[in-house]
């Protein structure tokens, strides 16, 4: 059983395999095949398109509240871990250049159960971020529509349990005759409830523009990967040129007394918006799923992760700093921070175009998103732990047809009718185990030499490297981590000292065995960010993967295309 769970698909066989046909369930053999339509361009604007979405419309706002003009620092941290994680990615796509992303270069390096884990653990990634991205759309987009003085009923606005807990609230705090505690957000949730049709105590609520935005994209990503493409384009052009003028008129309404102080609640203020910050930075892998749609993803992959990254914390760190010069941090903690600092300086006209931006930008976003799922399903299909439907590709449109399907079903449904308020925070913790995962596993990989054209991760020797910053990281924070063993609730601290072991362990390793610099970062931090993330959203996180475990022993062991070649 332990043998055949960490079986590895060898890198030589991944590639024969796509070769040979087997992307297509129903034609396995030479069937259909991905269309190559995407250059190093294309990747790129898909990056960007992935990145500069609710992240720099929405909760920019809500990290700058917490870590004031500093939070630009906070872009830097999450853009160098993301870095160290890229430059691995970028590592696998080169020499692995098929769709499954970090679940594909799992199977190569870790074996099949780490493959499945993860693989399981994007599925939950890519479909909660789908979700999360559809109901802030439909928020975005009614609003632009109040500004043209179309107003949809609160009923097909927002979710049931959303409708009901305000009908609740509502009506205790009139019965307690608190009536200055009832927000606006409790009446429209009322209002929502006492309007809707239904039948006695059952009321049709939902929420029906996340539903069609996910409709409309889903059916995108089904005709096809050019289609697909110009659309992302279009989109990119369009937000990126709405952000650089915000950054250009909005520089003219800086005071600078507003960037001072600089960090006001310490550094533990600008790491609160952790979680946030890094949701809206976890597109950039979305487009190692597209490796087979690449002319030449050996080399154009790399450098369209890497460019896209470089562009969007530029972008991240210009717009935090405009924002912050423009308004005291203090008053950032709102839904739309750009729409709402030029209202603040009275430019309404810049505030509506921005609206608009921000509803074509955050599209973008579910359009990755909604592309990227369904390569992961069908390479998971073509190994035989999912059904082969999933890896079935359309033979007119050259898409993984049922996987895009499915995936459409699975965000439209719960988009209508489910109130995620913690949504990014388990997004984000299933990507940064991703980043761990992938990090690890270039660790494992064979050296290889270089080839020309070809991304090659430079080898930096971290033997004495590793070790200096351990012992000095110990020295520097020796009282917060004798805290820990002291708190109150000291048990909800395991995933710091999970933390500290790993770190400790990896550091012994490599220094006796001189392993790379660059994914050894990359693993620490990304590990790091998920201590940052809660208790709660850890044990969310584990009861998903148990469920996942269960699935791949009842059905995805036994049918293991590996494993029957391996027992046959």
């Amino acid at each position: 059983m332990s043998k055949g769970i960490f079986r590895k698909k060898s890198i030589s066989k991944i590639l024969d395999d796509v070769a040979c046909g087997f992307g297509d369930g129903e034609h396995g053999g030479g069937g259909s095949q991905l269309k190559k339509e995407l250059n190093v361009r294309d990747l790129t604007l898909m990056g960007i398109a992935a990145v500069v979405g609710a992240g720099i419309f929405s909760t920019i706002g809500e990290a700058s509240f917490y870590g004031g003009p500093a939070v630009s620092f906070l872009f830097i941290i999450t853009a160098i871990t993301c870095g160290f994680s890229a430059l691995c990615y970028a590592e696998f796509a080169a020499r692995i250049p098929v769709a499954g992303s970090a679940y594909t270069y799992a199977y190569a390096s870790f074996g099949e159960l780490i493959a499945w884990i993860i693989g399981w653990d994007l599925l939950m990634e890519y479909a909660i971020g789908n979700i999360a991205v559809a109901i802030s759309w439909s928020g975005y987009f009614l609003n632009l529509l109040e500004g043209f003085g179309i107003h949809v009923p609160e009923y097909l606005t927002m979710d049931y349990y959303s409708a009901f807990k305000a009908h609740e609230q509502v009506q205790q705090l009139t019965a307690s005759h608190n009536l200055s505690q009832i927000t606006e957000t409790m009446k429209a949730g009322a209002t929502a409830w006492a309007n809707a049709p239904g039948l006695g105590d059952f009321r049709l609520i939902a929420n029906i523009p996340a539903l069609l935005i996910v409709v409309i994209i889903t059916y995108l990503v089904y005709v096809g990967i050019r289609e697909t493409k110009r659309a992302t384009n279009a989109m990119v052009y369009l937000k990126i040129a709405v952000i650089l003028a915000v950054i250009v008129i909005g520089f003219f309404y800086i005071t600078p007394a507003n960037w001072h102080p600089f960090m006001p609640n310490g550094f533990s203020g600008v790491m609160k918006g952790v979680s946030g910050v890094f949701f809206a930075y976890i597109g950039f892998d979305a487009i190692s799923t597209t490796a087979e749609e690449c002319e030449n993803p050996q080399r154009d992959l790399p450098r369209g992760m890497v460019y896209s990254l470089i562009i969007c914390t530029i972008l991240y760190v210009l717009v935090a700093l405009v924002l912050t010069g423009m308004v005291n941090y203090k008053d950032l903690q709102v839904a739309d921070p750009l729409a709402f600092v030029f209202g603040k300086v009275g430019l309404n006209k810049i505030s509506y175009v921005i609206s608009v931006s921000a509803v074509i930008a955050t599209a973008s976003v579910l359009l990755i998103f909604q592309l990227g799922q369904p390569r992961i399903w069908m390479s998971m299909s073509r190994d035989g732990l999912l059904p082969k439907a999933f890896s079935r590709i359309h033979p007119k449109y050259h898409t993984p047809s049922f996987s895009t399907i499915i995936t459409g079903i699975v965000v439209a449904v719960p988009a209508l009718f489910m109130n995620l308020t913690e949504v990014t925070d388990l997004t984000s913790i299933g990507t940064l185990f991703a980043f761990v995962l992938v990090c690890g596993g270039v660790l494992l990989l064979p050296h290889e030499a270089e080839h020309k054209g070809r991304f090659k991760l430079p080898y930096i020797n971290g033997k004495f490297i590793v070790p200096v910053l351990f012992i000095a990281d110990m020295i520097a924070f020796w009282k917060p981590m004798l805290e820990l063993f002291s708190a109150e609730n000291a048990h909800e601290n395991f995933p710091m000292f999970l933390f500290i072991i790993l770190a400790a362990v990896l550091t012994i390793m490599v220094f006796i065995k001189n392993l790379s610099l660059i994914p050894v970062l990359g693993l620490m931090s990304c590990f790091y960010l998920m201590t940052q993330l809660g208790y709660t959203n850890w044990l969310r996180f584990l009861i998903w993967l148990v469920l996942g475990l269960v699935i791949y022993f009842t059905y995805s062991y036994k049918n293991s295309r590996l494993g029957k070649e391996v027992k046959y």
